[in-house]
């Protein structure tokens, strides 16, 4: 069980969803967690809400110098957890430019403006938890899923890079991947969702997570088999399946 009383957290993107729901569970377990997001209004009322200490930093991780700032703001911590992403669901034949590089920049590159920021720091401490958030969607290409999928799959590889070059040092990584969570970004989906998760279900399955030594947990279970499943049908199979 992982030490969390006194320890600093940084929660970037966690304003509502998944992410308030694991500033409340890790708040619960002692830890001082800073939340960050774009919405201050939002992130103060978290904060009022929480059963115990925490504070806001706002930042957009759009924007370099938002996160320069930020990380410059908060000072030292003790882990970072990644959790920021937007998601509209649409295809090839609908490509929105737009909304697709918006996926892109905040759900991958906003990562490594983070990590870029945060990660030295824990080498030269030989100190730290890094905790990225994947997705079930992100083991491999779907349909109607231009944006968000390709931006997940960037996010995990990201993860594994970093486990793979930290592993056996001071610096923990760990990566969660989800199924389906009920939040403002699933609503815009028009299909059935199996196993949708509860935000506060999720949280859960991730602080569970966070509290082991295994790099990687992918949820709901049962759901997960058919993503992780996937890899190893080949392509003609596969897409005739998923598409």
């Amino acid at each position: 069980m992982r030490q969390w009383k006194g320890k600093r957290y940084w929660l970037v993107g966690a304003s509502d969803g998944l992410g308030a729901a694991l500033a409340h569970r890790m708040s619960a377990a002692g830890a001082h967690v800073i939340v960050s997001a774009r919405s201050e209004d939002k992130l103060r009322a978290l904060v009022a809400a929480l059963p115990g200490e925490g504070s806001v930093q706002t930042v957009d991780v759009s924007d370099d110098a938002s996160v320069v700032a930020a990380t410059d703001a908060i000072g030292r911590i003790d882990g970072v957890v990644y959790l920021a992403g937007v998601y509209w669901p649409f295809s090839a034949q609908d490509w929105d430019a737009e909304e697709a590089n918006a996926m892109a920049d905040i759900n991958f590159t906003g990562m490594m403006r983070v990590m870029g920021r945060v990660v030295p720091q824990f080498v030269t401490r030989d100190a730290g938890h890094i905790v990225i958030t994947g997705s079930l969607s992100g083991f491999r290409g779907l349909p109607g899923s231009i944006g968000y999928t390709a931006s997940k799959a960037g996010t995990m590889s990201l993860a594994e890079c970093m486990y793979a070059d930290l592993r056996g040092t001071g610096v923990d990584v760990q990566v969660a991947n989800p199924g389906f969570i009920k939040t403002q970004l699933t609503d815009k989906n028009d299909f059935k969702m199996p196993f949708l998760m509860t935000p506060e279900e999720a949280a859960e399955h991730m602080f569970q997570h966070m509290n082991t030594n295994r790099f990687k947990k992918s949820f709901p279970m049962l759901f997960s088999w058919v993503f992780r499943g996937s890899q190893f049908l080949p392509d003609w199979l596969y897409f005739r399946i998923f598409s």
